[in-house]
């Protein structure tokens, strides 16, 4: 008998060790130190997935991902955020991107990192500002989602925003088990909800682990949402999942496909070129230990790329495989 785990298995066993990394208060504090050398180590790899550290180049760099008939969601990366200066930078840099002509179709962003780690009350002054002036400019905000202890307050910052607005959206985590109530609670016919299986490692009594199970219960989740008349984004990089998406018409009834800039373009231009609306989840800034650890996470054979990444440290090429 072979003993050999099979590469499913593998991989998620992977998938589960580099999440655990990311989250690693050692490693991040390295990352975050003066003169960071983990910072520059890793930077090359980073660069596939951000695609700029500051914001004149990150905007330069959408014309071409536009080009190419992708819509585009925007966020600046960071992490959670208690410091009351940096909180209001990144308010200030969402709304630098808004002034920018033409101005993204949609931005991301976690409350963490817009003053949830604070207060409730700033996170939702805060990112009302940011959906205020989104509106204004005709563009859609969808708020991530968070680690398990933080849902409630992200999901009652979201009712509080879309009670006032109408281009506010929410992402919603497939692994964990709360969100069969959760989806029934924020479902509303029109509605933006971004379905995600799930970036972080949870407890197993809080969220189920990766695997054929969590594969159905994502694609049953999304049946109930189209079905609820939201605007699905189906945000998955998972190539049998999109397959059986397609296969059972799910897939000609959600509003887009989203994948993370980076992992897996040539899968994304394949749906787009069939003839499916598919967004890019693009993003910018310094701050890219947590976002790095995860975009490899998602695919763990991606691990090898990267360092192929640290041993070439040349420009890279924006929009390659789309």
């Amino acid at each position: 008998m072979n003993s050999e785990p099979s590469q499913r298995v593998l991989h998620e066993a992977a998938s589960r060790g580099l999440r655990a990394l990311a989250a690693d208060e050692r490693c991040r504090s390295a990352f975050t130190a003066p003169g960071s050398v983990l910072q520059d180590i890793l930077s090359p790899a980073a660069r596939r997935y951000v695609l700029a550290a500051d914001r004149d180049e990150f905007l330069g760099h959408l014309a071409v991902l536009r080009e190419k008939s992708y819509g585009i969601t925007v966020e600046f990366v960071g992490e959670e955020n208690s410091d009351p200066a940096q909180i209001e930078q990144v308010v200030q840099e969402y709304l630098s991107v808004l002034a920018h002509d033409p101005v993204p179709g949609q931005l991301g962003f976690d409350l963490s990192n817009v003053g949830l780690t604070v207060s409730r009350e700033l996170a939702l002054e805060n990112s009302a500002r940011i959906v205020e002036a989104a509106a204004a400019k005709g563009c859609e905000v969808v708020l991530s989602m968070e680690r398990s202890p933080a849902v409630d307050a992200v999901l009652g910052v979201y009712r509080d925003l879309a009670e006032r607005y109408e281009n506010v959206g929410i992402t919603l985590q497939a692994h964990l088990y709360r969100s069969e109530q959760d989806i029934a609670a924020v479902a509303r016919p029109g509605r933006r909800v971004r379905l995600v299986k799930g970036a972080f490692q949870e407890p197993a009594d809080v969220a189920l682990g990766r695997g054929p199970a969590l594969d159905a219960r994502y694609l049953r989740f999304a049946e109930q949402l189209v079905d609820a008349g939201v605007r699905l984004s189906l945000a998955t990089q998972d190539p049998e999942m999109l397959a059986q998406a397609k296969a059972s018409g799910l897939l000609s009834r959600v509003d887009e496909i989203e994948m993370l800039h980076g992992v897996r373009p040539s899968l994304l231009r394949e749906y787009r070129d069939a003839g499916f609306a598919c967004r890019i989840y693009a993003t910018y800034g310094e701050n890219w230990w947590l976002h790095l650890l995860h975009r490899l996470a998602e695919h763990p054979p991606m691990v090898l790329t990267a360092l192929a990444d640290l041993a070439d440290r040349g420009e890279r090429t924006v929009g390659a495989g789309y």
